[in-house]
């Protein structure tokens, strides 16, 4: 046991020196300085509360002043949920698209009409689009009309003061002359009209305020409008407009612009304000911050819309969820119901797509895909055409028949040169997609195979390919969105979106044809 004196030496000489105590109180003390200042940065970097934006920055949005108060209302409550300021400057949709062009900047355009939405793309100006609602050109008079106007006619008598929107800058001015032209009912009315306004909302206010006795709006303006009623005219029954919101290619944000569109046009948040407002609107997408579609594709076709596919997640601000396989398996899955759905569906072939017609809505066809006899390089066993792959102890790989467009595609060549029998005797290989009956003629297990020309796009140096010249061996790829997603509208971007002149390229590279002329 030790000894007093020896446990005093060893406590003593455990004891921290002097200058190793102030050592640890500075260390101390600089520890709770750093969290403090830790705890500073966290708290100033931390989200702003709901509404509190300043860090933000604003996205601008040309809106027409008809549809204003629907606008306002969803901007309102978008900036209090996500802190994103939105500024909204209105005028007439003509002025706007001018003001868009001249100052090269704001992120989203939204007339009174989609006529002013075609314009703009035709300018190069626009680039994603979004429909929202649909509105009615009508006659609007004063509450009890007082000057008893019950058509076109009367609107020409010398004591009935007419306004109109001036129909080279306001979408209702426009969609007004262009529907009593055809009446020829327009010449006339335009010499009579007492004053052409700037707006839609000029023309509603001066009837309010008695400035004049009749003129034309939207059919929607009358819940904005309660001291104004319709005149029902035969000639304004058809003078319909869709309002459709479009991103700027000045936009510097447009994830964000395509985000707020996105609310907008959301069935369960923007389009409640619009219906609210006495708006017929459309069949809107579910919101989602972070919305997800799933893609059904058939395997031979990843490798030409996997690049489109990235680009357009990140532009969205959303997740694809691809399922590539066969088309008869997928076809399959579809068809008994099990499982997620696709919100859409590229076949590799337009038989697999006849298959579940049904369940989708009108198709584009995209691109196509040849046929071909498959070969190591040297072509060791000599095989140039179908009747070759009959040939004694040729080890043939084929699609499987029942589970992708290839093997279909396949047997009916076969069957249509007379064939099926003399070669179907050499297979030893089937399969569901023709990357693996690649794969197994590059490792030598096989000697020939029938695939896609695109299977064989990036084995150039490996193999060699024979073109199989019957008019049945080309396959057609056709795309389209589900009749039940909840996603239309998303799904339909990403559809524009292989379809573009971009998605062309890559198709073009990876071995296909391209089908959709014309299509951007």
């Amino acid at each position: 046991m030790a000894s007093p004196a020896d446990r005093f030496s060893n406590f003593r000489s455990r004891r921290p020196r002097c200058g190793a105590a102030n050592a640890a109180w500075v260390l101390f003390i600089g520890s709770i300085v750093a969290l403090a200042v830790l705890i500073a940065l966290l708290v100033l970097g931390a989200p702003k509360p709901k509404g509190a934006a300043a860090t933000k920055k604003p996205l601008i949005v040309y809106c027409a002043a008809g549809i204003k108060p629907p606008v306002e209302a969803v901007a309102k409550e978008y900036e209090q949920q996500f802190g994103v300021p939105i500024q909204l400057q209105y005028g007439a949709s003509q002025s706007l698209l001018t003001n868009a062009q001249t100052s090269k900047t704001g992120d989203l355009y939204l007339p009174a009409d989609e006529s002013y939405i075609e314009l703009a793309k035709q300018k190069g100006l626009t680039a994603e689009s979004i429909p929202l609602a649909r509105m009615t050109v009508i006659l609007a008079v004063a509450r009890n009309n007082p000057k008893r106007i019950t058509s076109i006619t009367d609107l020409l008598k010398p004591d009935v003061r007419v306004a109109q929107a001036n129909p080279d800058a306001a979408a209702v001015g426009k969609a007004t002359r262009e529907t009593l032209a055809k009446t020829n009912q327009w010449d006339e009315l335009a010499k009579h009209t007492l004053v052409f306004k700037g707006t839609v909302n000029d023309v509603a206010n001066d009837i309010k305020l008695g400035a004049v006795d009749a003129g034309f709006i939207w059919d929607a303006m009358l819940h904005q409008y309660p001291t104004l009623e319709r005149v029902d005219v035969p000639e304004l029954k058809n003078a319909t407009s869709q309002i459709t919101i479009s991103v700027l290619k000045t936009s510097e944000q447009p994830t964000a612009a395509l985000r707020f569109a996105r609310y907008l046009g959301a069935k369960d948040k923007g389009l409640k304000a619009f219906a609210a407002y006495g708006y017929e609107t459309v069949e809107g997408d579910l919101w989602s911050a972070t919305p997800s579609v799933n893609l059904f594709a058939g395997a031979m076709l990843r490798p030409a819309i996997e690049e489109t596919i990235q680009r357009f997640e990140m532009r969205e601000g959303c997740r694809v969820n691809r399922v590539y396989n066969g088309c008869g398996i997928l076809v399959g899955e579809m068809k008994k119901g099990i499982g997620p759905m696709p919100d859409a569906y590229f076949s590799c072939d337009t038989s697999f797509m006849k298959e579940v017609r049904d369940l989708f809505l009108d198709q584009a066809d995209i691109s196509t895909n040849q046929l071909v006899i498959l070969v190591p390089k040297g072509n060791p066993r000599a095989i140039h055409t179908l009747k070759d792959l009959g040939k004694p102890g040729i080890r043939l790989g084929v699609g499987h028949e029942k589970q992708c467009a290839l093997g279909a595609l396949t047997a009916t060549t076969l069957e249509q040169a007379g064939l099926r029998d003399p070669v179907r005797k050499n297979v030893v290989a089937e399969s569901a997609t023709g990357d693996m009956l690649v794969n197994q003629l590059c490792t030598g297990s096989l000697d020939a195979v029938i695939a896609y020309i695109s299977n064989a796009a990036n084995s150039g140096d490996k193999l060699e390919a024979m073109t199989i010249d019957i008019p049945c061996a080309i396959a057609t790829q056709p795309i389209a969105v589900s009749r039940q997603s909840q996603n239309k509208h998303i799904a339909g971007r990403l559809m524009a979106a292989i379809e573009s002149d971009d998605s062309r390229q890559l198709f073009l590279a990876n071995g296909f044809g391209w089908k959709r002329a014309g299509a951007k």
